[in-house]
């Protein structure tokens, strides 16, 4: 009764905890963060300089004893206490704009499919420490279906591809659970890796991850059609001096071509083991593609080639995930189906 009455004054958040950016939707406003996932630490004195847009703008021009950290590394958390301050700092700036003395929050959070127990309870004392009132585990691909609005709780085959920062999530959903799945560890940052590799061998050039994911999203804004030349600054390898090119956006396209592959065999192979009456749902709906790895020209063109089937990119694909959680908050009923019994829940059900 009294968590009742306090659920009518607190801001309820859902929170999608990305390698790359961390979002965050407040009941009834929407998405009001939406932030890199990296923290700025002074090593000498162990102080946090700056957390999200503002460690982002550090990357790559600190010294020596200010180290920019990522706190989650394939889309879980590697660093506890860094990840708890980064969710601390998010959780206070929605809080701030509510009245005086609101009540902790309840938090929704999503989840990797193949998170371990201790991964898991990680998230949860993350979340805890960082100032919420209770959490909500829920599978990131499920919240990301809930946000492309895909019928999940009917009985048929619903197929996502969320493909994120540090993890790309590719699942069958039907009666609101997950029939079948593949997790690879290949994302939006092997993207990054990829063009470094790749200016590296063909142009002797040295750039940054910012260039390189800067390039990324250039290549996923331009008009089809459209002859277009990308600029690439960075260091010549032979002189050591400063260089900048014009290269066309099939250097970049040829740059991530292998991590495409892999994306797009997976696909192939989570289709091969899912039961053949959701296939065919499949290949009457479709298949959704979801997060901002997806977000690159022709990806769902590839897919669809390879696969056979159509293929759809939601609407805003960044945002999919958080706002498959936030509208979580709004229906109790399917908050109740899709949870993931925490850690605390499962100890007590062993006892």
């Amino acid at each position: 009764m009294f968590d009742n009455f306090l659920g009518k004054f607190s801001k309820d958040l859902a929170i999608d905890l990305g390698t790359s950016n961390t979002l965050v939707y407040v009941k009834d406003r929407g998405v009001v963060v939406n932030e890199s996932s990296i923290v700025a630490v002074n090593t000498r004195t162990d102080q946090i300089l700056a957390i999200g847009e503002e460690a982002q703008k550090m990357v790559g021009r600190t010294p020596p004893h200010i180290v920019v950290s990522k706190p989650l590394v394939d889309g879980v958390i590697s660093d506890f206490e860094v990840t708890e301050k980064m969710l601390k700092y998010f959780i206070n700036k929605v809080q701030k704009e509510s009245f005086y003395m609101a009540p902790r929050p309840r938090v929704v959070i999503g989840i990797p499919l193949d998170i371990t127990e201790v991964e898991k309870k990680a998230v949860e004392d993350a979340v805890l420490s960082a100032g919420a009132r209770e959490v909500y585990l829920v599978e990131n691909v499920i919240a990301a279906a809930i946000g492309a609005r895909m019928p999940i709780q009917d009985p048929s085959g619903n197929m996502i591809v969320n493909i994120g920062g540090g993890l790309t999530e590719i699942a069958v959903i039907s009666l609101s659970g997950v029939v079948a799945w593949r997790s690879l560890k290949v994302a939006g940052r092997n993207f990054d890796q990829d063009i470094i590799n790749y200016a590296r061998k063909e142009f002797n050039l040295l750039v940054g991850e910012r260039i390189s994911e800067r390039l990324k999203i250039q290549l996923g804004t331009l008009e089809e059609g459209k002859e277009t030349y990308l600029k690439i600054r960075g260091r010549d390898l032979v002189s050591g001096l400063p260089k900048e090119l014009s290269i066309s956006p099939l250097h970049i396209i040829n740059a991530i071509e292998r991590s495409i592959k892999m994306i797009v065999e997976n696909i192939k192979a989570t289709l091969e083991i899912t039961p053949p009456e959701l296939t065919a749902d499949i290949f009457q709906k479709g298949i959704v593609l979801s997060g901002g790895g997806s977000l690159f020209q022709d990806f769902d063109k590839i897919i669809s080639k390879s696969t056979k089937t159509i293929v759809a990119l939601t609407e805003d694909p960044q945002t999919c995930v958080v706002r498959g959680l936030g509208m979580l908050l709004e229906d109790e009923n399917l908050l109740s189906e899709v949870t993931i019994p925490s850690s605390s829940s499962e100890e007590e059900m062993g006892r």
